[in-house]
């Protein structure tokens, strides 16, 4: 009989302020960061988290998220839109209403393009399309409406770290000239070029060198031209005044300023009288910063006040301000006067003050303008900040901060607005100079390093997980932080008997015993002269034992010890008595010498024997009462990290760092099997605690998590989800779940289930999905780079978006095994048909396929239909170039069905082509098609004019429906305030202007 376990899934993962793999997100008033694989939405005054953006069997981290903008139009408070991208390269757009948080997030579409890790993302202004720039050098940009990507880009030959939409200067115009244009798009790389893209011919129409260094960032910033009088645009339309302003940041620590011209942009590449192309980005100065040879890792400009934000380094943001032109005459005025008043006498000064005078006289330059404001400090590596758009609501005001620190935390600061006083400008109107105030900390929900250690009470209620300075307690149930209290650096901790009180041990060689209920350290012990490796409770808890590196084992008595001076109480006849409170207490009684350093000790469940593990790569097994020697377990090549003895005390598990696990029977400590377990250390391995059980589980350095059967030998199942080296293992008293703690500062709870698993449909399993991967790999493998290294051999900047995956190839086999049961059944019916007339005979109709009955006995078409609608839009185009030409023939005849009874157009014209575009060869030199092309195409254009009259006449209803709306306003502000027609008209326009969404705050 073939042996089934239970499968063990992914319940909970805490412990997660914020992982250093993207960037953040900031409102004001929720953070959204990432919490490695999902998306965590925090309230950053509260310091709670208010939801979790999870996939489900998505487990690779993400990269990047950015909102998208919000019109200014739109009174509605709906909800948002996220991008958000991952590192398998796959992009999920996320619908998500921050007014009620307590509605979980929606996922609207996958797009996957990118081969491989998605490193920044970009919304156009009216978030309907997006931009995403990889690690492999390549832009991608989306459609969000029509769900598919519309192109990639290729040029770059490193990582994008910048992407930015600059509309065409003419597209806000009412003239007819590039109101149609789709704009331009400018992105850098590491790769040291800054590159402008034309969206309308898919090309690069500029490159520029940077530096030297990698472009690491980007921020654009539009300016209008200030010289403009209002009536000179009217009287002048050709010319269009303004620029854009790019800033990047590169990898030396410098800071270069260009500039975008509208009105070059307007011409494009239009030769001039010599017969040369324009250069459209032009260098404008060097922003003056503090010499740094650190990254400049990210730039903002602020929405809307005169302040740009840039990261000089690890810890500190520097926060300039953009000066108004008044106050650099200003100030070039007081400097002058300056110069007067000192009459100094003609030298190298006076030749710097002709400059002053002419650069007076002219136009004012652009670095003059810059000037520090202030500086924020954090406390610990920033990896990235957030601005919101809005000021806060209050008497001081200012603008609000949110910076993600690479520690599993986040802060908040308040940053004073700018003065809008030319003479204050460069103080606060108060006088004081500007600086930061640090308003929230969110810290306390997760460690600031690696869990490495693990412990769970005995009624499998409460979690301890102890780091370097800090032990917390966790609820299991809700995975809240119940407790926070201060320790050294902890390397092994357990409960005590009664749960009320942990014991830590530390790198220091201290024994730390703390009281839970009370949040307080007890006592300190001075156990050791080396790291404390491994704890182990006596199974009569009466006592616990200890190893150290100082190759000493030594044990420890639980004592009920009285502390302080104690209460005194008076009675009736003046006797006094003094009452003492009593605490536990550990008393040292023995010390077992060894030869080796100690790394971990444990005893058996039936208290008779202890097991020592050196660094030797030995274990010795004692008599835990005489501490007689009885056996010695060799056979590791590395020191054993981790051992444990099954709950019937028969079997004794070793897991080392040569990768192995090796399992021993306590009789005569013979190895029953030695398995290779993990591709590198194992860390830690303990039985289930359930009685006579002989499974176990390891974690090791490989971020994996293992469970075994002792018995067979065998691996039950392997589970994914640590993005980090696995330091910590707990596994339940009743056996239902097993915790585990990263490096990735991440709890993770693994719950037995009541799916039953079987080995052999597992490891088939296994298979089947690393054939699916190397499929889809092999099939996405670009041939034009094969041997060139962030190139083309083609040449081609442009190409289709396609990837292929293993839910493309299995929507492509939806379609195929659909036209093959659709195309068997009418080759049935034709030939059922075919034989009633030439035999005369009424023959009874065949059985039709099962598929089409269990449908509702359904024609093939439509069934055909049903399931080509069940398939994402995203990916169609992916899954229809599974099919193989004959499939396309028929799909082309079915096409031709639909679109004659006008079902699905949009979709059947999508497919149709797609379809045209990728088999036009076959297509041409197919002399049969010519006659179904030619009818599909009459048929889906009658369908086509169908669809154009229903929209034109629902365009026309919504039409009278705005003007029937007016009218009533307007009649209605004449009976409110009996204002004339014109008053009426202009009341009206002041308020399309003005019209912005409004916010509901909570």
């Amino acid at each position: 009989m073939v042996r089934s376990y239970m499968r063990h899934g992914p319940t909970q993962a805490f412990g997660i302020v914020n992982s250093p793999t993207a960037n953040s997100s900031y409102d004001g008033r929720l953070a959204y960061v990432a919490g490695w694989e999902d998306v965590l939405v925090w309230d950053v005054k509260r310091g709670e988290m208010v939801s979790m953006w999870h996939s489900p069997s998505h487990t690779s981290p993400v990269t990047f998220l950015t909102p998208a903008p919000l019109p200014s139009s739109s009174t509605s408070t709906s909800s948002q839109t996220f991008a958000v991208s991952y590192q398998d390269g796959s992009i999920k757009l996320w619908s998500f209403d921050p007014s009620t948080t307590d509605v979980e997030a929606s996922e609207i579409v996958t797009f996957n393009g990118h081969k491989k890790s998605v490193t920044y993302m970009k919304w156009d202004n009216d978030s309907s399309r997006l931009a995403s720039g990889g690690t492999e050098g390549e832009i991608v940009v989306w459609d969000k409406i029509g769900e598919v990507g519309l192109f990639r880009l290729k040029g770059h030959r490193g990582p994008i770290t910048g992407l930015n939409f600059i509309p065409h200067p003419n597209s806000n115009s009412s003239s007819s000239i590039g109101t149609n244009h789709p704009g331009f798009l400018i992105s850098t790389s590491k790769d040291t070029y800054m590159k402008l893209w034309d969206l309308g011919t898919q090309h690069c129409i500029q490159t520029i060198v940077v530096g030297r260094g990698e472009v690491t960032s980007l921020s654009i910033k539009e300016e209008q031209d200030e010289d403009l009088a209002p009536g000179e645009n009217e009287t002048n339309e050709e010319e269009v005044k303004g620029r854009w302003i790019i800033i990047t940041g590169s990898g030396d620590g410098e800071s270069k300023i260009w500039t975008i011209e509208k009105n070059l942009l307007e011409k494009g590449l239009s030769e001039n009288e010599n017969g040369e192309l324009p250069t459209l980005i032009q260098p404008l100065a060097i922003l003056p910063l503090p010499s740094s040879t650190h990254p400049i890792s990210q730039i903002d400009f602020h929405p809307t006040l005169p302040l740009l934000l840039l990261q000089t380094t690890d810890k500190n943001i520097v926060i300039l301000r953009l000066r108004s032109e008044e106050e650099v005459n200003a100030k070039r005025a007081r400097r002058k006067k300056r110069e007067k008043e000192k009459g100094k006498k003609k030298s190298k000064s006076d030749v710097l003050e002709e400059e002053e005078e002419i650069n007076e006289n002219g136009s004012i330059q652009w670095e003059e303008r810059i000037t520090s404001w202030c500086v924020v400090r954090a406390n610990s590596k920033i990896k990235s900040f957030a601005l919101a758009d809005e000021e806060i609501a209050s008497a001081k005001g200012g603008v609000q901060l949110l910076v993600a620190l690479s520690n599993n935390s986040m802060e908040s600061y308040t940053i004073p607005s700018p003065s809008s006083s030319a003479r204050k400008a460069s103080k606060l109107p108060d006088g004081t100079s500007p600086e930061p105030v640090k308003t929230h900390v969110v810290e306390l929900p997760g460690h600031r390093h690696d869990i490495r250690s693990i412990s769970i009470s005995s009624d499998d209620q409460v979690i301890a997980t102890a780091s370097h300075g800090t032990l917390k307690i966790w609820n299991a149930r809700t995975t809240a932080c119940i407790r926070t209290i201060e320790c050294g650096y902890a390397i092994c901790s357990t409960f005590l008997p009664g749960d009320r009180h942990v014991v830590v041990g530390t790198k220091s060689g201290e024994l730390m015993l703390y009281d839970i209920a009370a949040s307080t350290l007890l006592a300190t012990y001075k156990a050791h002269n080396g790291s404390i490796f491994g704890i182990d409770v006596r199974p009569d808890g009466r006592g616990l034992v200890t190893g150290s590196e100082d190759k000493d084992v030594k044990f420890w008595d639980f004592e009920m010890k009285e502390s302080g001076d104690g209460e005194k109480v008076t009675d009736r006849l003046g006797r006094e008595t003094v009452f003492k409170t009593k605490q536990l207490a550990l008393v040292h009684v023995r010390t077992l010498k060894m030869t080796d350093d100690v790394l971990s000790v444990k005893y058996s469940p039936d208290g008779r024997f202890l097991a020592v593990s050196l660094l030797d790569s030995t274990v010795k097994i004692f008599f835990s009462d005489t501490l007689k020697f009885f056996l010695s377990l060799y056979g590791h090549k590395l020191p054993v990290l981790s051992l444990d003895i099954s709950s019937d005390s028969k079997l004794i598990v070793t897991c080392s760092a040569d990768k192995n696990v090796k399992i021993w029977g306590m009789d005569f400590g013979d190895c029953h099997r030695s398995l290779f377990a993990h591709d590198d250390s194992v860390m830690q391995v303990q039985f289930e605690k359930e009685k006579g059980s002989h499974y176990f589980w390891t974690v090791g350095k490989d971020r994996m998590v293992k469970y075994w059967d002792g018995d067979k030998f065998e691996l039950i199942q392997k589970l994914e989800g640590h993005h980090g080296e696995i330091w910590a293992l707990a596994t339940s008293h009743n056996g239902q779940f097993v915790v585990t703690g990263s490096h990735d500062k991440s709890i993770r709870i693994w719950e037995k289930t009541e799916e039953p698993l079987f080995l052999e449909e597992e490891r088939e399993r296994e298979i089947e999905a690393m054939y699916d991967s190397n499929l889809a790999d092999s099939l996405n493998r670009d041939p034009d780079v094969e041997g060139l290294e962030g190139g083309n051999l083609n040449g081609n900047e442009a190409e289709a978006v396609q990837k292929q995956t293993s839910e493309t190839l299995m929507a492509g086999e939806k379609i195929m095994e659909a036209l093959e049961i659709a195309d068997t059944d009418r080759e049935t019916l034709r030939q059922w048909e075919e034989e009633k007339i030439s035999t005369g005979i009424e023959i009874s109709r065949p059985n039709r396929n099962p598929e089409l009955i269990a449908k509702g006995d359904i024609e093939a078409d439509e069934y055909v239909l049903s399931v080509i609608q069940k398939i994402p839009t995203a990916s169609m185009e992916d899954a229809l170039l599974v099919l193989p030409f004959r499939q396309v023939v028929s799909l082309l005849g079915y096409l031709d069905e639909w679109a004659l009874k006008g079902q699905q157009t949009v979709l059947v014209s999508r497919i149709l082509f797609f379809l045209l575009r990728t088999h036009s060869n076959q297509l041409i030199s197919n002399k049969v098609m010519r006659t179904p092309l030619l009818t599909l195409r009459n048929h889906l254009r009658e369908a086509l004019e169908k669809q154009r009259d229903v929209m034109g006449f629902n365009l026309a209803a919504l039409r009278f429906v705005k003007s029937r709306w007016e009218s009533e306003r307007t009649a209605g502000l004449y009976e409110a305030e009996g204002m004339d027609e014109e008053a009426v008209r202009k009341r009206l326009e002041e308020g399309r202007g003005k019209r912005k969404r409004i916010q509901v705050r909570g």
